[in-house]
C-alpha cells in the first residue's frame, strides 16, 4: 500500500477501521463492485464516444476518429466500479493559518490522505482537486497504488497560496464532472462572496452529486480567545488591524456563528452533510465519528 509518512496518520487509520465512505443517495450505483453501473467510466465493455474534455485520460482517445474528424473524442465504456469521490482541497492563504498547533491546511492534509485511504481501500474510485481563486491541480478519479503516491505526493507538496474562490471552483466542477459523484469539500469556506458560495453548493446538488461539506476552521476563529491588545493580519490581503479583541469579540462570535450556520442551513436544506472541523480536535475522532453517523443515516 502506498503511504504518507506524513499525512497518512495510523491513529486516524485505525479510528476508521470497519467503516466506509458510500454515497446516500444513489450516484452511480450503491454498493461498489457489485453490478455493472448505468452510467460510464472506462472499464473493458464500450458503450459510446464524447468530446474530449480538459483534464480527461488521454489514453482513451480515439485516433482513428481524431484521423477522421480533426477532433478529439474519448472512447467511454460501461463500468464496473461505482462511487467516485472527489476530494477538493481549498489550498488558499487563509488556510495557512494556525493559532496554536497544526495550521488549517495540515489538517486538511490528514483528512484528505485519510480518505484517499478509505475509498480505495472499498476499491471505488478517489479524485483530487486542489484549487485557490483558481483551479491549481486536477488528478482524475483512479484506484491503483501509482494514483494513490500521487495523490499523497500532491497533499505534501501543496502550499496555501492565492485568494479564495470556493463558489467559482465548485460552479466550475458542477459543469466539468458529468457523472454523479461523491463531493468532498475541505475549506474554510471564507470566499469573497456568500451568495456565490451557496449558489455553487445548491448547483452540485442540481447536477445529482452527494456532497460533504467539511469547515475547517481554527480554535480561535471559532472561540476569539484574545484578551489584550491584539494587531491582526490579513492573509489574503496586505491590511492590518490593531484593537482591543475585547471590544470585539461579541460582534465578532456572533457574525461567526451567523455565517455557520447559514451555511449548515442551505447544505441542510438541499441534503448535503455539513461538518465543522475544529483543528483542535484530534482528528480520529472527529473523523470516524462522522463517518459513523453517516453510515447510521445512510
Amino acid at each position: 500500500m502506498p503511504a504518507s509518512p506524513k499525512y497518512l496518520d495510523p491513529e486516524t487509520i485505525a479510528a476508521m477501521r470497519g467503516l466506509e465512505l458510500r454515497a446516500k443517495a444513489i450516484v452511480a450505483g450503491a454498493i461498489s463492485g457489485l453490478h455493472r453501473s448505468a452510467y460510464h467510466g472506462f472499464s473493458v465493455e464500450f458503450a459510446e464516444h464524447r468530446q474530449y474534455a480538459p483534464g480527461d485520460d488521454i489514453r482513451y482517445i480515439d485516433w482513428r476518429v481524431f484521423g477522421r474528424v480533426d477532433r478529439f473524442y474519448i472512447k467511454e465504456y460501461e463500468e464496473e466500479t461505482n462511487l467516485k469521490a472527489y476530494i477538493i482541497l481549498d489550498a488558499s492563504k487563509s488556510m495557512a493559518f494556525a493559532s496554536d498547533g497544526v495550521s488549517k491546511i495540515e489538517y486538511a492534509k490528514y483528512v484528505a490522505a485519510a480518505l484517499t485511504h478509505l475509498v480505495t481501500s472499498q476499491q471505488d474510485a478517489v479524485a483530487l482537486v486542489l484549487w485557490d481563486e483558481k483551479l491549481r491541480k486536477f488528478i482524475p478519479p483512479g484506484n491503483n497504488p501509482l494514483h494513490q503516491r500521487d495523490i499523497y505526493r500532491t497533499l505534501s507538496e501543496a502550499e496555501p497560496e492565492g485568494t479564495t474562490d470556493v463558489g467559482g471552483l465548485l460552479q466550475e466542477l458542477a459543469e466539468r464532472v458529468r457523472q454523479r459523484s461523491l463531493m468532498i469539500i475541505l475549506s474554510d469556506l471564507l470566499d469573497t462572496s456568500e451568495l456565490s458560495l451557496m449558489k455553487a453548493l445548491r448547483h452540485l446538488r442540481h447536477k445529482g452529486h452527494d456532497v460533504i461539506v467539511f469547515h475547517v476552521l481554527d480554535h480561535a476563529e471559532l472561540e476569539f480567545p484574545f484578551d489584550r491588545m491584539t494587531r491582526f493580519e490579513g492573509l489574503e490581503v496586505s491590511d492590518h488591524l490593531l484593537a482591543d479583541p475585547r471590544a470585539l469579540r461579541e460582534a465578532y462570535l456572533a457574525e461567526m456563528e451567523g455565517f455557520c450556520q447559514s451555511v449548515k442551513g442551505a447544505c441542510m436544506a438541499n441534503q448535503m452533510d455539513y461538518v465543522t472541523l475544529d483543528t483542535s480536535r484530534p482528528l480520529d475522532v472527529a473523523l470516524s465519528s462522522y463517518l459513523a453517523a453517516r453510515a447510521g443515516t445512510r
